[in-house]
């Protein structure tokens, strides 16, 4: 009998990558065997980006074609996603045959996929290869989605995935309060809540759910599902390993430089894109605030200039601009006081396992959500208000970053959270179980 040999195969976007691969590190780490499967087009932005450093470790990189063109706008995620599905599929069989041609004594025995990423759990079931998910949002954002059936039965959302009114809802008993306007599917077109909701049913393949997550932070979520497993926080190493962009380090010597508990980090993840005057109103909150700030000003995706321009009054002259950051290394250190984050879930991970207080401000998608664990559960940051235009003012921005930095709770509950968080991946904690119970499971 050979060794566990997991195929490993993200939705090609940085944030469903990440998690993966730190998952890939720890199934290495645990003496199984991987390859994990980049698009051409991922391999190709992880390799200019530098962070293509993976030749010495135990995972191969393989890839396959996404099927959209060079110049195709890969940040519009529908289209990634269609071409893919309609692309890939006939391609995986005879990658595995290849892979498993050069080694015939460790054949693939599992495959692991990543949201929107569930096809290949069907073509692993024709060739008798088990499969599992990797859920690289949180427990509940999942747990939302699997409750999809019973939520349109129920009336709370109709056939497009919109509710039928505002209201808060529960989807397990002890579960917290759930605003219908903030299903993670929330700005879907109708195209996109189809494929969620066949998504799901293709996902019941595998035979478990692995989230990035732990039972402590959201407990409720686990009792939807029987195939939820926690196994986060994935810390198994810096995330510059995948990174689609080159990571600018001369900020950490910069921080080095700042008072303890000084710096504000903000950043807004690898998709978010901000509207023009919104992103004035930031740069000139950041002058206002008069404290050492960490911008993270992402390069657009395809290497076109950033679309957003500065306001010509702003000075930035306390802070550091960056196209894109070493994010842990920044939260984790000891100059760091607040997070502007878009609350992504990664973030939140990162922000948690960093014991740093959040300023929320979501974009999209699962983030409302996040929003409302780290805000109205977890109490560990504050929610910033929109103005009558929709636009969140500088005055906003300065108030709460204000009323956050001398909020001793919230520091305290921010360290607590930490502790608890980490605590599970070591020796004898849930989430350190939960693996073991896993590869047990795999072997």
């Amino acid at each position: 009998m050979g060794i566990p040999h997991f195929l490993c195969i993200p939705f090609p976007v940085q944030g469903h990558v990440n998690p993966l691969m730190q998952f890939s590190l720890l199934l290495v780490k645990h003496g199984c065997k991987v390859t994990f499967v980049h698009t051409e087009f991922s391999l190709k932005r992880t390799k200019t980006s530098g962070a293509d450093n993976l030749e010495h470790s135990q995972v191969k990189l393989v890839t396959l074609p996404d099927g959209l063109e060079a110049e195709d706008d890969r940040s519009d995620v529908t289209k990634l996603l269609l071409s893919i599905k309609s692309n890939m599929p006939a391609l995986l069989p005879k990658l595995i045959e290849d892979i498993n041609a050069l080694d015939a004594d460790n054949k693939i025995t599992c495959i692991i996929v990543t949201f929107n990423m569930g096809w290949p759990l069907e073509v692993g079931h024709k060739l008798g290869i088990k499969g599992a998910l990797l859920c690289p949002a949180s427990a509940t954002s999942l747990a939302s989605a699997a409750c999809i059936p019973k939520l349109i039965h129920d009336g709370i959302i109709d056939s497009q995935g919109l509710p039928t009114k505002t209201q808060e809802i529960q989807l397990s008993p002890n579960m917290p309060l759930i605003d219908t306007e903030n299903f993670p599917w929330r700005g879907f077109n109708k195209i996109f809540f189809d494929h969620l909701v066949q998504e799901m049913k293709t996902l019941e393949l595998g035979e478990w759910w692995l989230c990035n997550t732990t039972y402590d932070l959201e407990p409720g979520a686990f009792s939807v599902s029987p195939k939820f497993l926690p196994i986060g926080p994935l810390m198994e190493s810096d995330n510059s390993k995948s990174a689609f962009w080159e990571e600018d380090t001369t900020c950490l010597e910069w921080l080095d430089q700042q008072p303890p508990q000084s710096v504000i980090y903000v950043s807004f993840g690898s998709l978010a894109v901000m509207d023009p005057n919104q992103f004035k109103e930031l740069a000139l909150a950041l002058d206002l605030l008069d404290k050492p700030f960490i911008w993270v000003v992402r390069p657009c995706n395809d290497n076109k200039e950033n679309v957003n321009a500065y306001a010509h009054d702003f000075h930035g002259s306390k802070g550091k601009i960056v196209g894109w950051a070493p994010q842990k290394k920044i939260l984790n250190h000891p100059a760091l006081a607040s997070f502007i984050s878009h609350c992504g879930w990664n973030s939140t991970l990162e922000g948690i396992c960093a014991g740093v207080p959040f300023l929320c401000w979501p974009c999209a998608t699962d983030q409302y959500l996040d929003k409302s664990y780290i805000c109205d559960v977890w109490k560990i940051g504050l929610g910033l208000d929109k103005d009558e235009n929709g636009i969140i003012s500088r005055e906003e921005i300065r108030k709460k970053v204000d009323q956050l930095l001398v909020d001793e709770d919230i520091k305290a509950r921010s360290l607590k959270l930490k502790d608890m968080t980490i605590n599970n991946i070591l020796e004898g904690g849930q989430s350190s179980k939960n693996l073991n119970f896993f590869m047990d499971w795999a072997k």
